[in-house]
């Protein structure tokens, strides 16, 4: 009877080993760590162009938001993080969001300017999503205000026929800077 003994401490050996345990996912606050880290670059370049463009001219800016920003998302997007900007009212149906990010935005847009200005949401194959909140600030109204000059407004127009995102004021829900970190990238 011992002869057949090591088999099934075999078939027992070798069924722990298959069942490994899943990783547990990272907190919260270490995906928002490295999607502000992937997101910073991102925003302060585009800041910065947005700036220099409107010292510019007001023209100017309207073409950054067109050409360089799109440019400056997929420049930040490496390593296993991807960013993007989207808004609820789009001014370029281009920058519609993911699907994931629509309820998570949703939920933001409805928050006082005091409550929660980001979240970290859980998605498919142990990737995980970050989306903070916009805000209008005062040099935004200048594009995105309820008084656009005409000369904007007619930049706006020929560039965007489908315009939607005129008509804030400073400190209104503008949209979110969003991130989404595959498993390698945590």
């Amino acid at each position: 009877m011992l002869r057949f003994a090591p088999l099934p401490l075999l078939v027992v050996a070798s069924l722990l080993g298959a069942c490994q345990r899943e990783p547990a996912p990272p907190d919260d606050a270490r995906v928002s760590a490295r999607a502000k880290a992937a997101l910073d670059p991102f925003k302060s370049s585009l800041k910065a162009e947005l700036s220099a463009a409107l010292a510019a001219s007001p023209e100017q800016a309207v073409a950054v938001c067109g050409e360089r920003a799109p440019a400056l998302a997929r420049d930040a997007s490496k390593d296993g993080v991807v960013v993007g900007r989207s808004a609820q009212k789009l001014r370029s149906p281009n920058n519609a969001a993911p699907a994931w990010v629509v309820p998570v935005m949703d939920e933001l847009s409805r928050a006082s300017t005091d409550g929660p200005s980001s979240r970290v949401v859980p998605l498919a194959d142990g990737r995980r999503g970050y989306v903070e909140t916009i805000r209008v600030g005062a040099p935004c109204l200048v594009c995105h205000g309820e008084a656009v000059a005409p000369g904007v407004a007619a930049a706006i127009d020929a560039r965007y026929p489908k315009d939607a995102a005129r008509g804030f004021k400073a400190g209104d829900f503008r949209g979110v800077f969003w991130a989404e970190l595959s498993p390698s990238a945590l």
